[in-house]
């Protein structure tokens, strides 16, 4: 059946690629984006070029935090599902910019929250982060460990999206759908995250900065891994949860494998064929030194949990990355 889906941050990393995964399976998507510069604004032109070759993708370039333009964007449309990835990115960015995620983290989500409550919008899934689980000791990361003490404005700004949308399924029979992502990287990737700028330095023979000495473990997953799952994810209307019964679930979406960066690194030199000049510092502010991810819960209610190794993964971006740049 042909869905009408709206995708927020159609623009983005993410965002871009579960279109291009909709579009090819025949849905109809409207994505917006509002084309802001916390990265180059080229590379997310780039993305929308390609989606824009579908006769079935159309693109407002919208805010979230626009509250009249999200309303008339929902009055306009008759969306069956709702994927919510437009955000403001980044753990140290939230330092320096910190009203960027007051706008759109929180007062942007209010406003598709509205949207789905006054136009019954079938399922709405949102891109929570594997930052609301701040410094937790205990590893994996699982759905029943408590999330209470973020150490970012970022990840506080997730959690209450979460709080937001079960308090919105619960009030209006919603059915809503968190994923909490961890480390996701991939062709088209993000220039903020470390992978891409570790690739571009080392690419131009400059040293990298490494931080907690390189012994930080993040639990890199590979794009087309999460995009799997948050298709498989939509077609899955959650059940009643919890005293409140509300229609609302949250899943880890990880590759359940955490490397250390240090090993990130040697394998990234591998792909590139270049060693990596490494200023190895202390730990920044608002970073954590280990995410890894317990998927048993999206395995058991959809079937699936990321598998792509770290060296397929890379060599896939760094071959983007060198075609893309023409280096």
């Amino acid at each position: 059946m042909v869905q009408q889906v709206l995708v927020t941050g159609a623009a983005g990393f993410i965002g871009f690629h579960l279109s291009q995964r909709l579009l090819r399976q025949g849905d109809r998507v409207v994505g917006i984006d509002n084309l802001n510069d916390y990265y180059e604004v080229s590379l997310k032109q780039g993305r929308l070029e390609i989606l824009q070759e579908s006769d079935n993708f159309q693109f407002q370039q919208l805010d979230l935090s626009d509250r009249d333009g999200i309303a008339r964007l929902f009055a306009e449309n008759s969306f069956d599902v709702v994927v919510n990835l437009a955000a403001q990115a980044g753990v140290r960015y939230s330092l320096e910019n910190p009203y960027a995620y007051l706008n759109s983290n929180l007062a942007g989500f209010l406003n598709i929250l509205e949207g789905c409550r006054h136009h019954e919008v079938k399922h709405l899934v949102f891109a929570s982060s594997s930052s609301v689980y701040g410094v937790n000791k205990k590893i994996p990361f699982s759905l029943e460990d408590p999330v209470d003490e973020p150490i970012s404005l970022y990840a506080a700004s997730k959690k209450a999206n979460e709080l937001m949308a079960h308090s919105y399924s619960h009030l209006y029979n919603i059915p809503t759908t968190g994923l909490r992502f961890f480390t996701v990287y991939g062709p088209w990737g993000r220039p903020d995250m470390a992978y891409f700028k570790f690739t571009r330095a080392i690419a131009q023979n400059q040293a990298i900065d490494v931080y907690n000495q390189g012994r930080m473990k993040r639990d890199f997953t590979y794009i087309d891994d999460v995009v799997e799952g948050v298709v498989r994810v939509m077609a899955k209307i959650p059940d009643p949860q919890g005293q409140s019964q509300a229609r609302y679930k949250v899943y880890n979406i990880g590759n359940n494998q955490p490397v250390e960066l240090l090993t990130f690194i040697e394998t990234l030199e591998t792909c590139l064929g270049k060693t990596a000049q490494k200023n190895l510092l202390p730990m920044q502010p608002g970073d954590v030194p280990i995410t890894y991810a317990d998927v048993d819960e999206l395995m058991a209610d959809v079937g699936f949990r990321p598998q792509t190794p770290l060296a397929q993964g890379l060599q896939k971006f760094v071959d983007w990355y060198q075609g893309y740049y023409k280096v």
